[in-house]
């Protein structure tokens, strides 16, 4: 019996356990939901709309309730298929594990059997690691919709499924019965981290050393001196990002890294404790024990003069001694234990993950207009009056070659100040933590040389080395089509100017960059975003290699397509020659962390798919991957086409007010998944530009449109194929990895997609026309992808995939005509305000189990 069958097999054999449990109507609950989901499939698939399925339902099984009575049946359906998409999700979660659990199906294992009899190749490999870094950075995006408590419920489900321990499921099954799937209240910031660290102590801080030190043992490597500990690698957001929360200040992003430090010293000291247990020889359990006291001395600090350990060179030192004596005199038993500790230290230091810390550009710039008249008074340069007369490139040379004196008695300005704080914070880890505890600095929307030039003054302003340099990566994040289009001109500006390139001397000549996939979608739809981030991937590193300069691409990457997520891994095997191949640096975010990464064995194996990836793409470069000028002519025609398909879409005058009046997003900012707003500026009307790409995506992912995910995609392949080109479009699918990836990627988004749900705004009086140019652009393009394809269905050569998404729609399914039932509802305008509220809690109850049965939809 292949996976797929097994996972339905299993899901529906345990869901017949929900009938089971003790609970009052459970049974009456679970009996009428399978006949209202038979229900919603008929009544949708005969064109009836989700009211007129709902009324119908009512009157045939509900004809002596009261109208109160009925709709709390909805909610007693909401609360019921929340449960079975836990099931399912664990379900899958135990699959993976049995699947993936011998060794040779990890991806690093087939890497290196390719390379068992060709030693050149391996030399390169080997010589390769010395440099390469994978970096995956946990953000608190708010994509996660299920509380820690069911994050809980699903690992703890997940291995009983293992077991087939019928009555340990049914425990948990009651206990997720008895469980809240809402929070009562906003998360803070810190929260939000304190949420995200679980994962790194229950899962990263096991997964990562043990793939990298299966790897280096593999290759002959002494794990406790390879070069490049940092091969695998975390960052954090939490705490760190400010871009559009104002809950975010110093003193949390302060409190946050102290407690991954706390985290990671806890865990160097369970390990410690273990290994005290097997190394009970002579002259090496003194050392052991020296270790334990101090962790604990460090971690618990009561006596100043006990022995404490200042940084992780030092512990690291002390380790190394006892290994010396364990070879020497005790024949390296359990030296595998031991070495596997240090490694952890050498990975993860005493910062556990790198915080990177994020503002706007207007913010960095607003702070400046506040900071001039402080700064003028001990430099007349900088002198209000003066520096507004400067043009741009003269006010970046003078920030760039003179930081002024900023002295904080002199600013009133709290979120100047804020600002300020900020920074000095960054000094505070580095000290704490370690250099590599924060060290990058990221302008979000950066557009100009000197949106870098302002952070770069501020960081030697406030928080200078002990030489004086600004001892931080400074970060821009390109983010729209235009910004996109002018990375390469700020940054050879940068380049050339000298005070940069001195600083970028102290950076080992390298310029981290970032690249936005979520906001770039969001500006310039599917195609164009993701064609514009390759090119300037392309433009960045021939200027970055001219310069003498090695870029790191960090891609800001959500979940679904529509905000650069899908098949990561053969995204980044895709990259060709002419994009730099230093590192993988990508954000993993809310459902990814939990779906993706959500267990050892899981992490493990996603973590090294990415890194083979990365690596193969070097290793073994196919000719797929190279594109010729006949591919980047199509590829252009191609992403003209669709960007102006979605800008037709986008510059439509219902688009905005389609999102406001008939989609879920409203109700975004009620979901208490995420302490920051859900769009930039709170106290404005909704504007297109004011929109988070979570929320904005997310929306559409609740509609069952999931138009990020794809709309422009099939008028660009319609427009091509009319224009004869149809053979050149084949041939580029067939052997351009990069092209397939997004072809592939966008029949995600498409097999989610369900316009029979919203067939009833065709008739809407306002946005009937809009409804029909989704609904049709969802047409062409499901027929143009299979066509290019060359299969007869969408997502044919992933049954895996395809059969999850089925199963995962058909059990949401009547949660999604319950949302529509409450927005026909509350659009019709003739609701009592109770009866609002009312239909308001249906459509955000709704939310969570529409969301978390996607699992990347956000």
């Amino acid at each position: 019996m292949n996976v797929d069958s097994t996972t339905a097999l299993l899901y529906h054999t345990y869901n017949s356990l929900f009938l089971s449990l003790p609970f009052q109507g459970i049974q009456e609950t679970g009996t009428r939901l399978a006949l209202f989901a038979q229900n919603c499939q008929q009544g949708l698939r005969n064109g009836q709309t989700p009211e007129e399925i709902i009324h119908q339902f009512w009157d045939d099984y509900y004809e002596r309730s009261g109208p109160d009575e009925r709709i709390d049946a909805l909610f007693d359906f909401i609360k019921y298929i929340e449960r079975q998409v836990v099931l399912f999700d664990a379900v899958e979660d135990a699959l993976f594990e049995q699947k993936h659990r011998s060794n040779h199906t990890r991806p690093l294992t087939k890497l290196l059997a390719k390379l068992e009899n060709d030693e050149p190749r391996r030399q390169l490999l080997l010589q390769k690691l010395q440099s390469f870094s994978l970096r995956l950075v946990l953000t608190a995006h708010p994509t996660q919709f299920y509380p820690g408590k069911v994050l809980g419920i699903i690992k703890d489900l997940g291995q009983a499924i293992q077991g087939h321990d019928l009555e340990q499921i049914r425990l948990y099954l009651m206990q997720l019965g008895k469980t809240a799937f809402v929070n009562r209240s906003r998360p803070t910031p810190y929260d939000e981290a304190v949420s995200l660290g679980w994962y790194l102590e229950n899962v990263f801080y096991h997964a990562i050393p043990d793939s990298l030190f299966r790897l280096l043992k593999t290759l002959g490597q002494d794990v406790t001196q390879f070069e490049n500990p940092r091969l695998l690698e975390l960052g954090f957001w939490p705490g760190g990002d400010r871009d559009g929360n104002p809950f975010v200040d110093a003193g949390t992003t302060l409190l946050v890294a102290r407690r991954m430090k706390e985290a990671v010293l806890r865990g160097y000291y369970r390990d410690i404790r273990l290994l005290k247990r097997r190394l009970t020889f002579r002259g090496v359990e003194e050392i052991i024990a020296e270790v334990e006291e101090g962790l604990k001395n460090t971690l618990y600090p009561t006596d100043p003069a006990a022995r404490r350990f200042a940084h992780a060179d030092e512990l690291r030192s002390v380790l190394l001694s006892a290994r010396n004596i364990l070879l020497a005199e005790h024949e390296g038993l359990f030296l595998d234990e031991l070495d596997l500790l240090i490694l952890k230290i050498r990975v993860f230091g005493f910062y556990f993950a790198s915080i990177d810390i994020r503002q706007n550009s207007a913010k960095i710039a607003e702070t400046w207009s506040q900071l001039l008249p402080a700064a003028g008074a001990t430099h007349p340069d900088f002198a209000a009056d003066h520096f507004a007369q400067l043009d741009e490139a003269a006010q970046t040379d003078l920030l760039l070659h003179t930081p002024p004196d900023l002295s904080e008695q002199l600013i009133g300005d709290p979120f100047t100040r804020e600002t300020l704080q900020s920074f000095k914070a960054i000094s505070t880890i580095q000290k704490e933590n370690g250099a590599e505890g924060c060290h990058r600095y990221i302008i979000s929307n950066c557009a100009s040389a000197l949106d870098v030039a302002r952070v770069y003054a501020l960081a030697k302003a406030v928080a200078p080395d002990s030489v004086g340099a600004a001892y931080l990566d400074i970060v821009p994040l390109f983010e729209t089509v235009e910004d996109l289009a002018e990375a390469g001109a700020i940054m050879d500006t940068l380049y050339r100017h000298p005070q940069y390139s001195a600083h970028l001397d102290t950076r080992s000549r390298v310029q981290h960059i970032m690249l936005g996939f979520s906001d770039g979608t969001k500006d310039g739809g599917y195609l164009r975003a993701n064609w514009s981030i390759y090119r300037a991937k392309e433009n960045l590193t021939r200027i970055s290699r001219a310069h003498g300069v090695t870029v790191i691409f960090f891609d800001g990457r959500g979940g679904p397509p529509g905000r650069g997520g899908g098949n990561n891994a053969s995204y980044y095997a895709a990259q060709g020659k002419e994009i730099e191949h230093r590192a993988i640096h990508v954000t993993i975010q809310g459902q990814t962390v939990s779906s993706t990464y959500g267990t050892i064995a899981a992490a493990q194996y996603n973590i090294e798919r990415l890194l083979s990836a990365g690596l193969e793409g070097w290793l073994f470069p196919a000719i797929g991957n190279q594109l010729s000028n006949a591919d980047r002519v199509l590829l252009d025609q191609l992403a003209d086409e669709a960007y102006k398909a979605y800008l037709e879409l986008k510059n439509h005058p219902d688009f905005v007010p389609y999102l406001e009046k008939m989609t879920p997003l409203q109700w975004y900012g009620d979901t208490n998944i995420a302490s920051r707003p859900t769009k930039r500026n709170a106290d404005s009307a909704l504007r297109f530009e004011d929109l988070r790409a979570i929320p904005f995506v997310g929306a559409w992912a609740q509609m069952k449109q999931n138009i990020p995910g794809y709309y422009g995609l099939g008028a660009a392949l319609e427009h091509v194929k009319k224009n004869g080109m149809e053979e050149q479009l084949s041939a580029l699918y067939q052997h351009s990895l990069f092209f397939r990836t997004l072809v592939e990627n966008s029949m995600q988004s498409l097999s989610k997609s369900n316009f029979e749900l919203t067939r009833y705004l065709d008739k809407h009086p306002r946005f009937g026309e809009f409804w029909r140019m989704l609904s049709g652009e969802y047409e062409r393009t499901t027929v143009q992808v299979v066509a290019v394809s060359d299969r007869k269905e969408l997502l044919a050569d992933n049954t895996e995939s395809k059969t999850s998404i089925a199963l995962r729609e058909e059990i949401v399914l009547p949660l999604s005509t319950i949302q529509q039932f409450g927005l026909q509802k509350i659009a019709s305008g003739t609701l009592t305000e109770e009866e609002y509220k009312q239909y308001s809690k249906l459509i955000l109850r709704a939310m969570f189990g529409i969301i978390n049965a996607a699992r990347n939809a956000a």
